[in-house]
Formats: structure tokens, C-alpha cells, sequence
């Protein structure tokens, strides 16, 4: 046994970015995920430098722990394999337009008539019932719909886009919570459901959740937004020689601060420092103070000042930087290991740690079709 969901049985007819990051954090859980491409197969086999055609970066590190079987869905033979494998799953996610999966006979109600009890997870660009649903959706359009992109607008005066597919991931952690919450149920009651989750939706309320702001109260206290977070002087802070991110939070932090820098009785005599409510209402001038005076000596310097007085810092990291990071090389994070036809990768494991299931990579990502000798996949064990 290897995983806390082995001998779950996952259908996933998903690409790009957010439905592949859900089902590979399943099938890291332990579930055998069985993945349905077309002819060309996911969008991203294509993108990014790689050995092989259709083994790009982004690819590898969104699906390991799977199978790759290649079906044409209007084809009758393969769609009557398809049929085989969702009667044979637990569940069955995807990230294709509603509309499209209807036109297929794979929305819920034809799906759950094959077999009732399976866990269908559609996740969508918007829910439906609103004026939005059915659109085509990315990241980038997400990012821009749920307020992301009017963050930075307003901190700096520039709309521009995180430099991260984050609305993807963070909708794929969200349909993970949802499809395990769902098997629970199943598990007891023995009843399955259908799973809807929204991009729009789940960004508004993950944004909101930091920014409602006055908006909280009816009628409105005041705008929406978290001023600390909404600061231009929040950092990360220039230093003599780099950057460092530095969280002076606390009133101990502040008094602790204050005295590192000579001035003990700073967050007395300046009103706009008595506390975190008046630091939170007066951010930009209390993120001056720090910006001022972090310029003032090197980042080694401060890191030793801030671990001695228990203030939360680190450096600011590159991503390439993290290759090297000791705390990551400590832990195991990047292992080497070997593709069968990609030659030898560099694999970040997974994060979460299980004392009696352990997480495994058990398969890494498979070349287009590889699986396709056992499509059914009525008979094969989940380790096979």
C-alpha cells in the first residue's frame, strides 16, 4: 500500500494547467489516475525546452503518477472504452466547457448512469446559473476577473499579471479538497455526487477572503482591501548589498526593532506605530521606516540582527536559487531519477508527509498514449 487514497480510480479528462496539477496531487495521494488525451495530446507535452517531442517541462511536473491512454471520443470504439473505464472509477474530473461534455453525453447525467456511485468533479470557468457560464477560460483571464490584477494596479499604479499560473493551482487545490470531501461521503453513505468548481468563484472568494475590507459590514464600513497587503512600501526591502523580506509585526517586533536601530522609543513617540491597527491604517509610513532603514546595512548583517531577536526574515530567492537552497537539499526535496525514454530528470517530490501512507513517485510522466495496450483497464491492478 502506498498512499492514503490507493485503490481510488480516477478518470481525468483534463489539461493544460489547473485540472493536471489536481490529479497529479491525487495521484501522489496514492490513486491510480488514468489520463485521456486526444491525438496530439495535452496542450502542454508541447511547451518549454525538452528531449523528446511532446515532453516539455511544464508537462513532467504536472503528471507523474499517471497513465496516458489516447481516445477519440467520437470515435464508437473508443468511446465504448471510455464507457469501460468509468464504470470501473471512482471518479471522474474534468475541465472541458459543460456545453462540450453534454454534446458528448459525458456530463453528469450520462456519466452517473453508468455508474451511479462515482464522484464527478466538472471544474469550470464560471458556475453555472450565472450570465458568465460557459465561457472559455485561463489563468491569465482569472487573474484578471477576480481582482489579482487590480491588486498590483493598485499598489503601483500598473495592471500586470503574477508571474504564476496561480489561479490554475490554486483551483486545482481547491477541486482536490472537493473530490476527496466527496469520497468521504461516498464512503459513508455509498452514494456518489456531481462536484462543481468554478474558477471565478473560488479566486473571488480566495481574494476575498484577504480584501473584503470594509465591505464586510452592511452597509460598508469603508473600501475593500487589506491596507498592509495593499502597501508600496511592503517590501521585500533594499539592502546595502541585496534584499531581504522582513516581517516586523508584532508590537514585540516593533519594540524589538526599535532598539535594534537605536531607537527605543519609536513606536511610542510616532502615533502611526502605537499598534497593529494603527501600523495596519498608516502601512505605507510604517513600511517607510523599515525601507529606510534596512538600506542602511548588508543583508547577512540583518538576517544575523533579525534571528536574534526572533523577527521573521529570510533572502529573496531566485528561482534559481532554490535549486540550491540548503534547507530544500536537507529535506530531500529534488531527487534524480530516471524517464524511461527522457533520460535522467530532476524531480521536486511531493510536500506532504504521511506516517503510515507514505507518498511515492510510482510512475513518472507518461509519453503520449503509452497505456493504450491496457485501455480498459478492467482487470489491472492500480500498481501494475
Amino acid at each position: 500500500m502506498t498512499g492514503p487514497l490507493h485503490g481510488i480510480r480516477i478518470v481525468d479528462l483534463t489539461t493544460v494547467v489547473m485540472g493536471p496539477s489536481a490529479t497529479q496531487i491525487l495521484g501522489d495521494l496514492g490513486a491510480d489516475v488514468i489520463k485521456i488525451e486526444s491525438g496530439t495530446g495535452d496542450s502542454m507535452r508541447h511547451v518549454g525546452p525538452m528531449r523528446s517531442p511532446g515532453m516539455g517541462p511544464l508537462f513532467l511536473q504536472a503528471n507523474r503518477n499517471k497513465r496516458s491512454v489516447v481516445l477519440d471520443l467520437k470515435n464508437p470504439d473508443d468511446r465504448a472504452a471510455l464507457d469501460r473505464l468509468i464504470e470501473n472509477a471512482d471518479v471522474f474530473v474534468s475541465n472541458i466547457r459543460p456545453q462540450a461534455m453534454a454534446r458528448l453525453g459525458l456530463d453528469y447525467a450520462g456519466v452517473a448512469a453508468r455508474n451511479p456511485a462515482i464522484v464527478y468533479c466538472a471544474m469550470v470557468g464560471y458556475g453555472q446559473g450565472g450570465p458568465y457560464a460557459g465561457a472559455a477560460v485561463y489563468d491569465d483571464l482569472m487573474q484578471a476577473a477576480s481582482g489579482v490584477v487590480g491588486m498590483f494596479e493598485r499598489v503601483d499604479g500598473k495592471p500586470r499579471y503574477a508571474p504564476i499560473n496561480i489561479c490554475d493551482r490554486v483551483v486545482g487545490l481547491y477541486a482536490t479538497i472537493a473530490i476527496q470531501a466527496a469520497l468521504f461521503h461516498r464512503a459513508a453513505t455509498g452514494e456518489g455526487q456531481e462536484v462543481e468548481v468554478p474558477m471565478f468563484e473560488t479566486m473571488a472568494q480566495f481574494v476575498l477572503a484577504d480584501h473584503m475590507g470594509g465591505r464586510a459590514f452592511v452597509p460598508p464600513l469603508g473600501h475593500a482591501g487589506y491596507l498592509r497587503l495593499l502597501s508600496r512600501t511592503r517590501g521585500p526591502y533594499v539592502t546595502q548589498d541585496g534584499a531581504i523580506s522582513v516581517v516586523v509585526y508584532t508590537d514585540p517586533h516593533w519594540r524589538k526593532f526599535s532598539a535594534m536601530i537605536g531607537r527605543p522609543t519609536m513606536i511610542d513617540d510616532d502615533e502611526r506605530l502605537h499598534s497593529l491597527a494603527t501600523r495596519t491604517i498608516h502601512a505605507e509610513a510604517a513600511g517607510k521606516v523599515l525601507a529606510d532603514e534596512l538600506a542602511k546595512r548588508t543583508t547577512d548583517q540583518w538576517l544575523e540582527a533579525f534571528r536574534k531577536a526572533d523577527i521573521p526574515a529570510c533572502r529573496v530567492n531566485s528561482v534559481e536559487d532554490l535549486f540550491d537552497d540548503p534547507h530544500l537539499r536537507a529535506v530531500g526535496f529534488f531527487s534524480e531519477v530516471e524517464h524511461p525514454t527522457e533520460g535522467t530528470l530532476l524531480v521536486a517530490r511531493p510536500s506532504m508527509q504521511f506516517s503510515k501512507t507514505p507518498l511515492e513517485v510510482r510512475r513518472l510522466a507518461p509519453r503520449l498514449n503509452q497505456d493504450a495496450a491496457s485501455a480498459t483497464f478492467a482487470d489491472v491492478d492500480a500498481d501494475s
